[in-house]
């Protein structure tokens, strides 16, 4: 069965999930030969080590669908060079731009003086066509994280790599093998197309949306009268209880280490070994799940900062976290990594192996899941939930604002061009993996699973700052408290002052929040330290706090790491001084 493409062409299904096994950058190395292509599909990319890098800004044709495009890359690679640093070291990376245009690379997660921080208009120009820029600064931490460019979509076509820093006094889990996993997406489609197409029409994207099938079913297990009642309230509201991804694999190929899942990317092992994954969500726009269908994940890092390890089947990255796991596999057979989409519209995948060649049974893709009244409502809509996705009890909705859309809203956070939804009982608990994850029989990680393995940077607050999550979905306006950046004033902070923020999501989708260049210290809902991030993934109708201490001087970005959210207007600028 052939899926029709939004530009007019057909792509089989198979091809359209999986893209080509043997794609990517080799396309614009000129190499088509087969047996050329096996050897790189399976060689490790280039990694650079040491305290002084030479990084080069440059575009590159590939090919991941049987569609030649041109890619930003960083030194001819995509993804760009795995980059490995040493905690107590000064490093300096010399970035030239080839671009006919303005580019940046941001480092992220890594705590550094402002003007190394690398964002255009905030810290600082940017990098000009045929110019470059020298970065240089100490590396006063240990872990996982990456580097991507911080300039319009660059991003999104290519510009993004892996760094490991490796810890002063070692590892402090042990491993044999070490293998960084870099999840993304590829797109054929300009994203500045993209952009446009959501603007006009924020599902554009949306393959997944619900049918009479689906509304037969329904009656089935509600009756009538309340599927009907159902599907009223949603209409009422314009909301759509399958909106859980902006864009999709009708636009996106998605990739592992640059690798379509045809290409099956490939981690050796021998038996009796510990192997690390360290897995980086450098991708734009997609939250992952990933499992290893058979095997335990012991989690030990999140967002490069060490945690009491825990075990799971499954857990779900957020754009720009990063998690290590270590594995056991058996030495006897292949293991399939399998990264499917929030949305479950594709999946990225790679393979474990104890030798070249091998390959495991790819899982099928899990049922599309949908959003529940707990999802829009918070704490209201969670009574009677009784299986994924569905709210059958929506609680006592008398005597509640529901603004200009007939909406939830408190009286005093109104609707209106900006804000299309507001929810009046956020909830505060952590243990929720998310929509999707609930009830699967699998066991999947929470925020509620992490804990720091060292104390709290800044365990007493000064100052309390609340802003809300929010946006108008029929116009695709992405901001917060209701204002987007082109017209919102600087957050200011008072250089040593100790704040918590706290973030309420007033919309229907999940939010990876940025802080550049200072730690966010997540709190429980009971106001006690739990983890220490450098991005913090807020779920719809929740309300998250975390403690940062301002001890970084200069401008810094804040914003939703989803990058036409940001784009949309998502971004604040925070002044310490």
């Amino acid at each position: 069965m052939n899926k029709q493409d939004p530009r007019g062409f057909q792509l089989p299904r198979r091809r359209f999930v999986q893209g080509l096994a043997l794609g990517g950058v080799a396309a614009g190395l000129g190499l088509w030969r087969g047996d050329v292509l096996a050897q790189i599909a399976q060689a490790p990319r280039a990694e650079l080590s040491g305290t002084h890098f030479e990084l080069e800004i440059g575009e590159l044709p590939v090919d991941f669908t049987g569609r030649r495009r041109i890619a930003t890359v960083v030194n001819g690679q995509l993804p760009a060079p795995l980059l490995r640093w040493r905690q107590g070291d000064t490093v300096t990376l010399r970035v030239r731009n080839r671009l006919p245009v303005t580019s940046s690379i941001h480092w992220h997660g890594i705590v550094l003086p402002a003007d190394m921080d690398g964002v255009p208009g905030i810290s600082f120009d940017g990098i000009p066509p045929g110019g470059e820029y020298l970065y240089r600064f100490s590396v006063n931490q240990a872990g996982t994280y990456w580097y991507h460019s911080h300039s319009r979509f660059q991003e999104q076509i290519g510009l993004y790599g892996p760094i490991v820093i490796e810890p002063r006094d070692g590892e402090r889990h042990a491993a044999q093998r070490d293998y960084t996993i870099l999840l993304s997406e590829w797109t054929d489609t300009d994203p500045e197309r993209i952009y446009a197409n959501l603007k006009k029409q924020s599902d554009y994207y949306n393959l997944g949306k619900r049918t009479v099938g689906d509304f037969a079913g329904d009656v089935r297990r509600q009756g009538l009268s309340g599927a009907l009642a159902e599907r009223r309230m949603w209409q009422q509201m314009r909301m759509d209880t399958t909106d859980l991804a902006d864009v999709s694999a009708m636009a996106y190929t998605y990739l592992i280490n640059g690798r379509a899942p045809a290409g099956n990317w490939t981690g050796l092992f021998a038996a009796g070994e510990k192997v690390r994954l360290r897995f980086i969500n450098g991708s734009s726009m997609t939250f992952f799940d990933v499992r290893i269908p058979g095997l335990k994940m012991t989690v030990v890092a999140a967002d490069g900062q060490p945690v009491e390890p825990v075990t799971v089947d499954e857990f779900r990255i957020g754009t720009a976290e990063t998690y290590d796991v270590i594995v056991e596999p058996s030495a006897d057979r292949a293991w399939t990594i399998f990264a499917q989409s929030m949305d479950r519209s594709g999946y990225a995948r790679a393979t474990l192996a104890p030798r070249a060649g091998m390959a495991a049974e790819v899982p099928p893709l899990d049922p599309r899941p949908l959003l529940s009244m707990g999802d829009m409502m918070g704490s209201m809509g969670h009574v009677g939930m009784g299986h994924e996705g569905m709210g059958h009890d929506m609680g006592d909705m008398s005597g509640m604002d529901h603004g200009s859309h007939g909406m939830a809203a408190m009286p005093a956070l109104k609707t209106g061009v900006e804000v299309d939804m507001r929810v009046p009982q956020p909830r505060r608990n952590l243990d929720d993996p998310g929509v999707g994850l609930r009830n699967t029989g699998r066991r999947a990680l929470s925020y509620a699973d992490l804990h720091a393995v060292d104390a709290p940077i800044s365990p007493e607050v000064d100052r309390e700052l609340t802003l809300r999550l929010t946006g108008n979905m029929e116009r695709y306006l992405w901001s917060f408290d209701g204002t987007r950046f082109s017209n919102a004033e600087p957050l200011r902070l008072k250089h040593g002052e100790r704040v918590r923020i706290t973030l309420v999501n007033d919309t229907m989708m999940t939010h990876p929040i940025h802080l550049h260049g200072m730690w966010s210290e997540l709190e429980n809902e009971h106001g006690d330290f739990q983890v220490r991030k450098h991005t913090v993934v807020v779920q719809p109708a929740q309300q998250l706090s975390y403690r940062v201490n301002a001890d970084a001087l200069g401008r810094w970005a804040y914003h939703c790491h989803l990058l036409y959210h940001m784009e949309a207007g998502m971004f604040r600028e925070v002044v310490v001084a």
